[in-house]
């Protein structure tokens, strides 16, 4: 099938000029030849044809666009023509003419006509002839090419440093190009263009400053629209991208394996709704091993912990994140008793690790019983648990409310994503039978064994282990066999979804000494699930999983162990494994279920054969066409390469006999290393081969030869034209489709890594149009998308589809295609602006794909390639067997198939670690194909042309189809590499001077050649051009200009002892001239580009060169350009770069500020005494003064000193400078004390202001600061977050703005916006105090629900109330940007989700920037409006008296200013090698001292206007007005508030802290005020130090733990450099206030009043002002403020004041034009704390803030005082008055009655020593009780914080007090008292005194309910209402679980201050003073042993009255029967005889 078009002629066009056009039909364009000079008519008269997959569909649009075309600058759209294939696809043909349309879809003028033709054929995707695509016609030029492949990527236009399809590079920058190589949309074959014009010198195709004009060399016809012009190939002035991705393929040391430094702190703060009744429970922490214990709370189930516990690791981050943690609640355990489990909870480290922040914070953890699953829910513990690795500081979170913390349903501890409410489920993992194991046991063994038991069996015994959530579980063992069968299940009950990431299998040998590992694998849990809606539960398989670990070979001590436990990359084929995983969730009600979690192992049946897949036969064909660079350790004998798949091909220890099931005669040791037998086995072999090739012998390793020596490091192979062939045939099951739909979106992926990188590198060089690149990757996500959704589709109902197979494709689908959608819309929402947001979301979507991409289920095992010397394996390549799989449709096949790629082989396992990992072993360029054997004809189709096959002789002739054994190549090129190495910067340093003696080895095939050595440089300059000359390459010349082979560029550093040390390696591509083509632009002469130089996984640097590759023809060199001789003699015969490729230069100067030096340490044990500092650039510099008295001063003399230097034009080349420190001794010796390369001077370039802008850019950028609400924060200069004012407008620059700041609370302030005229004053009222108004009405409406008392008294209030106050703010600023952030992600999926049901919601934030006015007030309101929300909000929390706050900053204040490099910048000095671990963590240890001073650079001639200014001092240069640095006085004050989260120091998991001061030689230490045990401690210190500056500037504060025995351990510190303080232009020194006040707790702190400060601040600015106006007006520069004038003394006396003024103006400061900047208000900072024992990983933080004071201005007042609030004393007294309801527990002794003894039990909790108990109420037999009796609970309670502080020692053997703070919680309980037995639990009930419900007023309205829906029902607190009276409820726990009311109190709770108690005492029961009356109880309540009589009495009179009575009436009736009976007869007898 195929969609041919015929674009015939475009007419009326407008004007004259260069015409191209450009047709496009799903994604693929084709671009026409440049029509030139054509006026209104353009005949292009071309054909274009499209070769398509799938029919054309009706909707489907063929886009064609007219651009006239610009050799320099973006070609311009003059139309576009789109039209809807309907007809097209009905027809089959069509003429059309129609107008074209513009940017706005309006027609114009112009027409085109076009012909289109469409032919379908039948058949189905796959069939067609290869003829039909191999030339396009009318493609005379090979255009034939994918919108977005790059200009250089390798066609027959200049393939700059691109690549064809022809190599890619397994492990090193990949260079695939986008397009062909990659993925390029529509091909589904090769295009092979014709290569007969290369002689056109083609236009280049690029807009001027887009690509630097550098774009020029890069000719052809590519990628017009700038969309998708690849930037690899365009930032060539940078680097050509593709060459220096981010991190190289090729990862010469895998970092899985290393082990790395965590910390995981666990703070289980406390437990609620334990089951269990009067419980002790304690708290069990227990990750993997390690076990911790909380203590043991007595007697409740709601104990209240706050313990921290830390644990520290140091493992690989796989073995970490496997660990399992588990939290487990134990009741009564003790040093007898092991206690009982109450429940677990249990996750992996990984889920936590993955968590934001990767941290839970206040989390609840639901408890459940591991041995009753039916059991439900067992508890909650309330933690936080953060687990740290190096370098990552976890931000501590706002603590929410309380009241939030408490719902527990709504905070419990899982991640995102998983439900509430989880199930229990059965995990069932089958294991069926495993294949081709190793032997396991030494041959020396295996003969004794033959000898004893006189048979050869196989000599392993493996068994699985299965591995889940802490679990194990293990199969049989199956004794000697390679093939065991198992058949057997592992089942698992876990919760579902698992907290536990990843099932480990294991294949293990049983051993009588220890079992081993042979092989592990790890099945992902989300991988085999997916938990959308239309997701399903895990399963897998059955499936076959291959395993890999060490070499096969046994020995006893495998030095490679670790990789069989799964440990890093295993080195080869262990076994393969056929498992599958099932998961039912389990219906827990069911009677029958087993109710324990114990993993069982139960026998399952069989599978059929067939069920894994049909075993096809597989073909392996490798060819190697060059080896290189090997290792000299291993070069002196010969070499050989074996290659091999599973264990086919794997002569040593392959073991594994193919079954015989599968008729395969494969002959071990075919090809063995001796090439005579191998003969002789082929020909034994070729009669059986007369089917069809049926038995062909593999052939599996390369005949050795022995290497040939390259340069004094490395060997090659002497290939030469001759080329080594193995091929092997091997059987699978066939699967291969998984691997196809993986390589679809891998290669999806590919190319859009690629185009984010070259975005990336756009939006980083600062280029223009970033976002035509993303839209243009956007696109080709999308179009990829959607074939994938085509191709996927295919095959479904091959055998051995498994369900993962099908939901995995059904789910795969769904994703790609709503990820096209998505990249759709996003692609019409790229604008300029918003680049940057949308390149996160498309990343997103990179992270998706490669998820996705990822195959749970294996098929092919990978190939390996290895090196063997000796018949011992070396050295090895791992290739994924689906990179070079083979398919019919281009996009499945792998994209290495049928490549020529450069492999990199690397030591295996541990070897491979560290420096020797670093050296290549070999560098191999290697040809693979992999495919069914009966696709095998295509497999030489991708070799370098121009080779005769040579086969193995044969003695019958009969067949062909035999791969070679070798290729011979008769085709060979000639060339000459030039390579122009210009210079390296910021190398590593190799040396102890902490410098490198570096130079450049250059590899090229078999050649190689150094640079010269430059000695002392991190930037060695070399300028050096390196000619290799006579380098031949096999293959056709246009095969080798469009893919030439890689340069490896390594840098050494050279020793004068020894051999010379490596620092790093690089690749790189050259650009290849053919000799009929000319030398000139746009490709030549080449530019320089940058390299990035990779030292293992680290950068070590980069190269900037150029490589060219030319073509010698017949005319021999004569006919190259000319190298121009050495120009310079003394260099001797060294070519220097030539002109051209040299950077063009420019003069500039550099002037250097040299400030002072810093903390230089020793140098070789002496002192550095007269230092010096050394500046240099590009080989000119400048020294500065000599320090003469390092000790005595510090700083320099002179301070400005300039040189002038010619640096490149291009700011991306510049070199670095650098700045040396050198100490002269004496008899003119120096000695370098350090280094440090500044590299890129880009911050220091001065641009002179612009004075049309009048000064208001500078404002109008400020604004920006401002929007942080809406903005989630991102500020563009250093503004604190918490800006309470909402931001200003500003338009036009004019004449004086005014900022109304009144504070006068009784004028409404309003929020106007008014234009600026040029001439008008204009006002601008900005509302400060808006939010406190509304918090004053909010008051007022409070009051009528609860009676509150007045606002706080003023003398009330201290500086922690200030503190507390600001606390609160910044929680809610930080909810506040929480909820803006949630709103604007909110937004933009509604956005996203109407632009997708076509709708344009109005509400869409302005477009555009039409009107930056515009969106600016619109964010302003709505910031408004957020923060009176926010107001709002904790209003209804709190309602507080307005108090005056400070800023609350939650990291480091210089973290929010740019670290105070306003204008003093510090420079850390270097020395010593650096360190070889991958973290830049520990340069820390090569830091010599600092170098304080600035640079600034500017290029000469300089504008006159600004040395002409005013008081220019020609010695400063451009450092005008900058301080002296003569020494100063100065007085620190540190205040230290307090520490949090410290790292416990002592066994018992706490700390005793105190505070170090240090600066310079002077230190505080605090240590008599240690606070024991806290890790939490307050210390509310102020500590007052006089220094000197510059001698003594840095400040450390450390944090100690106290020991009563042995030196105090430092628990951690943090430095803070006071100097960069001092002299900041933010005035660092005393942070002002928010306001002005001269008395009470918000005192002004600054010696100077704020008017003296902003007088001085406007003379040194050279400002007018201030000028103080009537009605409260200031007036500075250009601008006016307004705000009060009076203020009140101690007295209450007004009087006037300008400090309102003043301090509003410098609140404001940042406004001011020119020298505004945000001045520091009075704030707390919080510092991390560190300790060089642990470097990365804090060790807690700790909030302070520092004032200084200069001696020589008036001394400041008495330090504020911000020692700790002493806890209140308060006296709380409980009357027990009645209870009622309450459940009757025991049978009463003579009548069984139901009756209860109450009695009722108090405390306070954390006092439980203190509880108190009423008088037993005797025989309740209604549940009433009567008692009239008073507890009385004194504690000490801090109002600020809510808590109640104890202290006391923790046990007998405790040297001190220890001080608990715990929420203050009443607890009452009712009982049943026992005489003999104990007394019975009957019910309970917790009080949080803050806030707790209101007693019922009546037994009867008291409910359950208050204790259940206590959220909802109006709450108290004790501490505001004093006095509360009514009833409770007691509950307790049934047996389900379930609450159940168990009694009612009617209690009074009355509190006092200790003050008010003593006035009126009390006693306690209902003892004097104050007695209570006796209560009225019935007569019952007694005890029936003292007065039996009394108790008969009550018990039988009492109840029985009636009964006895009725009784007795009864008796007496039955006598008178009984009488009547008995003398009845007498009576008659009598009556009857008449007697």
């Amino acid at each position: 099938m195929a969609l041919l078009v015929h674009l015939k002629t475009v007419r009326d066009l407008r004007g004259k000029g260069d015409r191209i056009a450009k047709v496009t039909f799903r994604g693929l364009s084709f671009y026409t030849r440049v029509l030139e000079n054509c006026e209104d008519e353009a005949r292009f008269d071309e054909m274009f044809r499209w070769p398509i997959a799938s029919r054309v569909d009706e909707n489907e649009i063929l886009e064609l666009q007219v651009f006239n075309y610009s050799k320099i600058f973006t070609n311009r759209v003059i139309g576009t023509f789109r039209m809807v294939l309907q007809k097209v696809a009905e027809e089959g043909q069509l003429e059309v003419t129609d107008t074209l349309i513009d940017d706005n879809n309006t027609a114009i003028r112009t027409s085109v006509t076009v012909d289109i033709k469409y032919t379908t054929m039948d058949g189905t995707v796959g069939v067609w002839s290869d003829g039909e695509f191999l030339d396009v016609p009318g493609d005379p030029e090979g255009t034939f090419q994918f919108e977005t492949d790059s200009l250089l990527s390798g066609h027959s236009h200049g393939s700059g440093s691109g690549v064809s399809p022809g190599r890619s590079i397994h492990g090193i920058p990949t260079f695939r190009k986008a397009g062909k190589g990659v993925f390029s949309a529509m091909k589904l074959h090769k295009t092979k263009s014709s290569r007969d014009d290369h002689k056109k010198d083609e236009p280049a195709t690029l807009d001027m400053e887009d690509l630097d004009r550098k774009a020029l060399r890069l000719g052809g016809f590519g990628g017009l629209d700038p969309d998708c012009i690849s930037l690899a190939s365009v930032t060539a002035v940078t680097t050509n991208v593709s060459n220096k991705r981010s991190k190289p393929d090729i990862k010469m040391e895998p970092s899985s394996g290393r082990p790395v430094d965590y910390q995981i702190s666990i703070t289980v703060v406390e437990a609620r709704q334990l089951v269990g009744l009067n419980m002790d429970p304690v708290v069990c922490v227990e990750i993997g091993e390690d076990k911790k214990y909380t203590s043991m709370k007595e007697s409740t189930n709601c104990p209240y912990y706050n313990e921290y516990f830390v644990f520290d690791f140091h493992v690989p981050p796989d073995v970490m994140f496997d660990k399992i943690l588990k939290l487990s609640v134990i009741h009564s355990k003790n040093l007898l008793r092991s206690g009982t489990l109450v429940g677990t909870f249990k996750l992996d480290v990984g889920t936590v690790y993955s968590q934001p922040e990767h941290q839970f914070y206040h989390k609840w953890a639901m408890l459940s019983d591991p041995d009753d699953i039916t059991a439900g829910c067992k508890g909650y513990i309330k933690c936080d648990i953060a687990v740290v690795g190096k370098g990552d500081n976890i931000k501590t979170p706002h603590k929410a409310n309380e009241t939030d913390e408490d719902d527990i349903e709504g905070n419990l501890l899982l991640p995102e994503g998983v439900p509430l409410e989880r199930q229990w489920a059965r995990f069932y993992v089958k294991i069926y039978r495993a294949e081709g194991l190793p032997k396991m046991n030494t041959s020396i063994m295996a003969n004794v064994k033959k000898a004893f038991i006189g048979e050869n069996r196989d000599l392993v015994d493996p068994y699985v282990q299965v591995v889940f959530a802490g679990q194990r579980g293990k199969t049989s063992v199956q004794k000697s066999s390679y093939e065991p069968i198992w058949n057997e299940q592992v089942v698992f009950t876990e919760m579902f979804p698992p907290l536990c990431k990843r099932i480990k299998v294991q294949i293990r040998d049983s051993d009588k000494v220890n079992d081993v590992a042979i092989g592990t694998h790890f099945i992902d849990l989300r991988k085999i699930a997916n938990d959308g809606d239309k997701g399903f539960l895990p399963t897998m398989g059955p499936a076959w999983v291959n395993m890999y670990g060490s070499t096969r070979h046994y020995t006893l001590i495998d030095e490679h162990q670790d990789l069989n436990e799964g440990l890093g990359e295993g080195v080869s084929f262990r076994a393969r494994l056929l498992i599958s995983v099932a998961v039912e969730i389990l219906d827990t009600t069911s009677t029958e279920i087993v109710s324990s979690t114990e993993v069982q192992v139960e026998p399952v049946s069989n599978i059929s054969e067939s069920a894994t897949g049909k075993i096809e036969e597989f073909f392996l064909f490798g060819s190697f066409l060059e080896a290189t660079m090997i290792d000299r350790k291993i070069g002196d004998k010969p070499i050989s390469f074996e290659v091999t798949i599973g264990n086919y091909g794997n002569q040593i220890d392959g073991v594994s006999k193919p079954p015989a099931a599968k008729k395969m005669k494969k002959k071990e040791g075919g090809g063995e290393s001796d090439e005579e037998e191998s003969e002789l086995i082929q020909q034994n072999s070729s009669e059986d081969e007369a089917d069809d090739d049926g038995d062909l012998v593999s052939v599996s390793s390369t005949p050795p030869m022995k290497p040939v020596i390259t340069d004094r490091n490395y060997f090659h192979l002497p290939y030469f034209e001759k080329k080594p062939c193995i091929y092997i045939k091997s059987w699978w099951q066939d699967q291969r489709r998984r691997l196809y739909n993986s390589n679809i979106m891998d290669k999806i992926a590919d190319k859009m890594e690629e185009g984010l990188n070259d975005v990336q590198e756009v939006i980083k060089t600062e280029k223009a149009y970033p976002e035509r690149r993303l839209r243009g990757v956007l696109e080709e996500l999308s179009t990829g998308c959607n074939r994938f959704v085509t191709l996927a589709n295919k095959d479904q109902n091959q055998a051995g589809r498994t369900k993962l197979d099908k939901e995995r494709l059904k789910s795969c689908m769904r994703e790609m295609e709503s990820m096209g959608q998505q990249a759709k819309l996003i692609r019409s929402q790229v604008k300029r602006n918003t680049v940057r947001d949308k390149l996160k979301m498309v990343q997103n979507f990179l992270h998706r794909l490669r998820f996705l991409a990822d195959e749970p289920q294996h098929s092919i095992p990978d190939v390996f390639v290895w090196m063997m010397s000796n018949n011992k394996r070396i050295a090895y390549a791992r290739i994924p067997s689906k990179d070079i799989l083979y398919s019919i449709v281009d996009e499945e096949t792998g994209k290495d198939c049928g490549k020529v790629k450069a492999v990199f082989l690397r030591l295996p396992g541990k070897k491979g670690f560290g420096p020797a990992g670093w050296t290549v072993q070999a560098k191999m360029e290697i040809y693979l194909w992999l495919g069914l054997n009966k696709q095998r004809k295509d497999f030489l189709s991708g070799l370098p042309n121009g080779f005769e096959e040579n086969k193995a002789p044969r003695t019958s002739p009969c067949l062909q189809s035999v791969p070679p054994v070798s290729l011979v190549y008769n085709m060979k090129q000639v060339f000459q590499l030039r390579a122009h190495m210009y210079q390296a910067r910021s190398l590593f340093a190799a040396d102890s001077s902490g410098l490198s003696d570096p130079f450049a080895r250059v590899f090229f095939s078999t050649h190689s050649q150094v640079t010269e050595v430059l000695s002392e440089t991190l930037c060695p300059t070399w300028d050096q051009l390196l000619v290799f000359e006579d380098v031949e390459l096999f293959g056709e010349a246009g095969e080798l200009r469009d893919d030439p082979p890689i340069i490896v560029v390594e840098v050494y550093d050279q020793d004068t002892v020894g051999k010379a040390e490596f620092i790093g390696r690089t690749f790189a591509k050259p650009i290849t001239k053919m000799c009929d083509e000319h030398y000139g632009p746009p490709r030549f002469p080449p530019q320089l580009e940058y390299y990035q130089i990779y030292r293992g996984n680290s950068t070590a640097g980069d190269l900037l060169a150029a490589f060219e590759l030319l073509q010698i023809g017949q005319g021999g060199r004569a006919e190259l350009p000319p190298i121009d001789g050495p120009t310079d003699s003394e260099r001797g015969p060294i070519l220097p770069v030539p002109m051209g490729i040299r950077p063009i230069l420019s003069r500039y100067r550099i002037e250097v500020l040299f400030w002072g030096l810093r903390d230089l340490k020793r140098v070789n044990l002496a002192l550095v005494d007269r230092p010096r500092v050394d500046i240099e650039c590009a080989g000119r510099g400048v020294q500065s003064a000599l320090i003469q008295n390092y000790k005595k001063n510090p700083n320099f003399s002179t301070l400005v000193k300039g040189f002038e230097v010619d640096l490149p034009e291009n700011e991306l080349l510049h070199p670095p400078l650098n700045v040396r420190v050198v100490d002269c001794r004496a008899f003119g010796r120096y000695t370098l004390v350090g280094s440090h390369a500044v590299t890129s001077l880009r911050r220091f370039i001065y641009s002179p202001p612009d004075k049309t802008h009048n000064n208001w850019a500078s404002a109008a950028r400020l604004m920006n600061g401002y929007m942080v609400l809406t903005n989630g924060g991102s500020q563009s200069r250093p503004c604190s977050p918490y800006t309470r004012t909402p931001p200003r407008t500003l338009s036009r620059p004019a004449g004086d703005v005014t900022v109304n700041m009144d504070a006068d609370p009784s004028v409404r302030k309003m929020d106007t916006v008014v234009k600026l005229d040029a001439t008008s004053d204009a006002v601008v009222k900005v509302d400060v105090n808006e939010e406190k108004e509304e918090k004053k009405k909010k008051k007022k409406k409070k009051k009528g629900e609860v009676e509150e008392d007045d606002e706080t008294d003023e003398s009330m209030l201290d500086w922690w109330s200030k503190y507390f106050a600001s606390i609160e703010t910044l929680m809610e600023i930080l909810r506040a940007q929480e909820a803006a952030l949630a709103e604007a992600e909110e937004r933009e999926d509604q956005e996203i989700a109407a632009e997708g049901a076509d709708i344009k919601p109005d509400d869409l934030p302005v477009k555009g920037s039409k009107g930056k006015e515009k969106s600016r007030d619109k964010s302003r309101n709505k910031e408004k409006k957020k923060s009176h929300h926010a107001g709002e909000e904790t209003e209804k929390h709190s309602s507080k008296p307005k108090v005056d706050e400070l800023l609350v900053y939650n990291k480091e204040l210089e973290a929010e200013y740019d670290n105070f490099e306003d204008w003093l910048h510090t420079f850390n000095l270097y020395r010593g090698k650096a360190g070889d671990d991958d973290e830049a963590a520990l340069d820390d240890d090569r830091i010599v001292g600092r170098f304080k001073g600035s640079m600034c650079m500017y290029k000469l001639p300089l504008s006159e206007e600004i040395t002409r200014e005013v008081g220019f001092d020609p010695n400063m240069g451009m450092f005008q007005s900058i301080p002296h640095n003569d020494p100063i006085n100065v007085l620190v004050r540190v205040f230290v508030v307090r520490a949090t989260d410290l790292h416990p120091a002592d066994v018992n998991g706490k700390a005793d802290p105190y505070v170090v001061i240090k600066l310079g030689k002077s230190e505080l230490k605090d240590k008599e005020n240690y606070i024991s045990k806290q890790l939490n401690p307050v210390f509310g210190k102020a500590f007052d130090m006089e220094a000197t500056f510059p001698m003594e500037s840095m400040l450390t504060v450390s944090v100690y733990d106290w020991d009563l025995v042995g030196t105090d351990d430092l628990i951690g510190e943090t430095k803070i450099d006071l100097e960069n303080r001092f002299y900041s232009k933010h005035r660092a020194t005393c942070g002002i206030a928010n306001s002005y006040s001269v008395h009470g707790y918000n005192v002004w702190r600054d010696p100077m009043k704020p008017s003296q400060i902003l007088a001085k601040l406007c003379k040194e600015g050279k400002l007018d002002g201030p000028h103080y106006g009537p009605g409260g007006r200031v007036k500075v520069a250009n601008r006016v403020f307004m705000g009060a004038t009076e203020i009140e003394d101690e007295n209450g006396l007004k009087k006037q004041t300008d400090e309102h003024l003043a301090l509003t103006v410098l609140k404001h400061w940042e406004e001011i034009p020119r020298v505004g900047c945000k001045l520091i208000p009075e704030h707390v900072e919080t510092r991390p704390l560190l300790n060089p024992d642990h470097p990365g990983i804090e060790q807690g933080r700790i909030e302070m803030w520092v004032d200084m004071f200069p001696m020589d201005m008036p001394a400041p007042g008495p330090a504020i005082d911000i020692s700790p609030r002493k806890p209140k004393n308060f006296e709380l007294r409980v009357i027990i008055w009645n209870t009622d309801d309450v459940v009757l527990e025991d049978d009463a002794f003579m009548t069984g009655e139901k009756m209860s003894d109450i009695y009722v039990r108090g405390w306070l909790k954390g006092q439980q020593e203190d509880k108190q108990d009423t008088d037993v109420h005797y025989h309740s037999l209604t549940g009433e009780g009567n008692f009239n009796w008073r507890f009385v609970y004194p504690f000490d309670y801090l109002m600020a914080e809510e808590k109640i502080v104890i202290s006391k020692k923790e046990s007998m053997f405790s040297w001190d007090e220890t001080e608990y703070k715990i929420p203050a919680r009443l607890t009452l309980q009712v009982w049943d008292a026992d005489h003999f037995s104990a007394d019975d639990f009957l019910g309970a009930i917790e009080l949080d005194l803050n806030r707790f419900p209101r007693g019922a007023k009546t037994a009867k309205q008291c409910s359950i309910n208050m204790v259940q829906n206590q959220a909802e029902l109006p709450c108290i607190s004790i501490f505001k209402q004093k006095r509360v009276k009514g009833w409770w409820p007691f509950v307790a726990r049934d047996e389900n679980d379930e609450m159940e009311l168990t009694g009612k109190v009617e209690a009074e709770l009355h509190l006092m201050s200790a003050e008010e108690a003593e006035k009126s005492p009390v006693g306690l029961g209902r003892n004097e003073p104050d007695p209570l009356e006796k209560p009225n109880r019935p007569d019952t309540t007694f005890l029936w042993f003292l007065s039996p009589l009394k108790a008969i009495r009550y018990l039988v009179c009492n109840r029985y009255k009636w009964l006895i009575i009725k009784m007795i009436v009864a008796l007496l009736l039955l006598m008178m029967l009984g009488l009547f009976l008995y003398s009845m007869p007498g009576y008659l007898v009598k009556k009857l005889l008449g007697a």
